[in-house]
């Protein structure tokens, strides 16, 4: 897990233009989602970080279910079977050398061990499963994540997960400017490197949502 603390310089910035820390004080559990993004093999299990963070997931999850909010364990899928071409080609074919490509099209294309959760996290019968083809599952045509929210009422958004600054904080910050209450765990959250996991939330912070603790995330949920 990343022992890292939020810059006096964005706690600034953030209170000129705010006037306080945080936006949102409370989540009614009934119009709230966590959302656990990417936490699959292919990410997770050689990163001590991302393995690092999954007890506060759990706790997290725990907490959710408690309350009657909802859980959304949410994955990247690229590809529907090894021999299917990716569903993201601009990606695969410009920014990966081509081997490189290749692992991660394999490494997350569905029914292979690497596109699965990471067996350590506590997934349950009732939580809800949902796939993405890009970063955001908020972009057009990713998933259907923002539909099935929307049809449950849901209006406020705990995002974890990895990587902080990638997939993290692309689905926190789309989020937003779909008009959801948004708040990133700074330690249910977790990139390779600390820099780069400062880096994601401090951009978040000063203009998309809130970023609080596991604890203080857990005791937003109340009536």
């Amino acid at each position: 897990m990343h022992k890292v603390e939020i810059p006096e310089y964005v706690i600034d910035r953030i209170m000129a233009k705010r006037g306080k820390r945080e936006v949102f004080d409370h989540f009614e559990p009934e119009k709230t989602a966590l959302l656990v993004i990417d936490m699959q093999n292919f990410y997770v299990a050689e990163v001590d970080t991302a393995k690092g963070i999954v007890p506060n997931i759990n706790r997290l999850a725990d907490a959710v279910r408690r309350v009657g909010a909802k859980v959304y364990w949410v994955v990247m899928t690229v590809a529907d079977s090894l021999e299917a071409p990716s569903k993201w080609s601009l990606y695969h074919d410009y920014f990966f050398t081509e081997a490189k490509g290749k692992n991660h099209k394999d490494g997350l294309t569905e029914g292979t061990e690497k596109h699965e959760l990471y067996p350590e996290l506590d997934v349950r019968e009732g939580d809800e499963h949902a796939h993405k083809t890009r970063f955001s599952p908020f972009v057009q045509g990713s998933s259907d994540l923002h539909d099935r929210l929307q049809a449950q009422g849901i209006e406020n958004l705990i995002v974890v997960g990895t990587a902080t600054n990638m997939c993290s904080e692309s689905t926190a910050r789309d989020a937003m400017m779909l008009d959801y209450k948004v708040v990133m765990v700074i330690d249910a959250n977790a990139a390779r490197y600390d820099e780069d996991h400062l880096v994601g939330l401090t951009s978040f912070y000063q203009s998309f949502g809130d970023v609080r603790t596991t604890e203080e995330a857990i005791a937003m949920l109340r009536k």
